[in-house]
């Protein structure tokens, strides 16, 4: 079990992020000061959720204004900090310019961060919140892996700007980061790499595509059914615990594989049925993939057919054996992240039918 330090203050980046949120709140329950970087620190109605935590938790939260894309923004914020958490970097499938979009903030945005911790002498650690994203493209590339199965070892070698433009910008990152740390030997670098992030958030308002895929569970999109598609699944609350652990396990190295579930879309849906089936209309079947092939991308623009055809009917694996083992995590139930995420929809009214069921309890 890792033992927190509460004497130094730490640096979070992209503080009002879907992970960012779960693992502030750790960070101020367990009494740690908190140096959080976002783009404007007058937009009170994105702050909310954290000072409405901050208020009553006996850790001290601070703001520092700072842009991913602004060389030397995060100066001041991490002045002091022993520990570095990178989690700012934009998750968005649907874009008009990849580059300027995705692939610039996270790259850059990276390198400036990382630059700026070489510059700090008090950082001892950095934190770098990656993503499965960038150990494989689709699911198709997992035929070519040892057990068909992704580790720490593998990385994305299929993804470019033009096909899966967030998953190559989230693999140029992580090698930037790589790079930069191995020119130095002030602090050491822990990547995380989760696997597709889902349960309720701090800010029960996010644009995360995470948000956007339970929503569409349950408001009817999806009623007709779900494509055939693998994937892993981790909790957010899990995710946040990782970097906490990541963070103070003095033996933590290298990457880490984030991720509590090798699932479906529908084995998703289903964990629903029990508590919701009755009243909202959850997906219950597979559609065909040549039907997902022929309509994807005109209801989805950026689920295109090759995207379709490299990963439905393809089942994903991920060994987590390593955060196990090392980070100590013990991963919440699927059952428990959907619904926890699914009550949270109903209770902020973004369903339309919040009346028909009762809601149970979240962590």
């Amino acid at each position: 079990m890792y033992s927190i330090d509460r004497k130094s203050p730490v640096l979070v980046t992209g503080a009002t992020g879907y992970v960012a949120g779960w693992l502030i709140k750790r960070l101020l329950e367990s009494g740690v000061t908190v140096h959080a970087t976002v783009r404007d620190v007058t937009a009170q109605h994105k702050l909310k959720y954290l000072n409405r935590i901050a208020r009553t938790a006996p850790g001290t939260l601070r703001y520092f204004q700072a842009d991913l894309l602004d060389d030397g923004s995060y100066a001041q914020a991490m002045q002091g900090c022993r520990v570095v958490f990178h989690t700012a970097s934009p998750f968005r499938l649907q874009v008009s310019d990849p580059l300027s979009e995705l692939i610039t903030p996270a790259v850059e945005g990276t390198r400036n961060v990382l630059n700026q911790a070489t510059l700090t002498p008090s950082v001892e650690r950095v934190v770098l919140t990656s993503s499965c994203a960038a150990i494989y493209g689709d699911n198709a590339d997992l035929s070519n892996l040892e057990h068909g199965m992704v580790t720490e070892e593998s990385w994305n070698q299929s993804s470019t700007i033009d096909h899966n433009p967030y998953s190559y910008s989230k693999t140029e990152a992580e090698k930037a980061a790589w790079c930069i740390a191995e020119t130095q030997q002030q602090w050491t670098l822990i990547v995380m790499n989760p696997s597709l992030i889902m349960g309720p958030g701090v800010n029960p308002y996010m644009s995360s595509e995470s948000f956007q895929i339970i929503r569409q569970m349950g408001d009817g999109t999806m009623k007709a059914g779900v494509p055939d598609w693998g994937v892993g699944v981790v909790d957010v609350r899990d995710v946040a615990e990782a970097h906490l652990s990541a963070a103070y396990t003095t033996h933590a190295r290298g990457r880490y594989i984030i991720s509590g579930y090798n699932t479906t879309l529908l084995e998703m849906a289903r964990q629903l049925q029990p508590t919701y089936g009755k009243h909202y209309p959850l997906p219950k079947r597979i559609l065909p993939k040549f039907l997902v092939w022929l309509f994807g991308p005109m209801l989805n623009p950026a689920i295109t057919r090759k995207t379709i055809t490299q990963n439905v009917g393809y089942t994903w694996k991920g060994n987590n054996t390593k955060s196990i083992g090392e980070l100590g995590l013990k991963y919440r139930a699927l059952s428990v992240t959907m619904n926890d995420f699914f009550a949270q929809l109903i209770e902020t009214e973004q369903l339309g039918r919040e009346s028909r069921v009762p809601l149970k309890g979240r962590d």
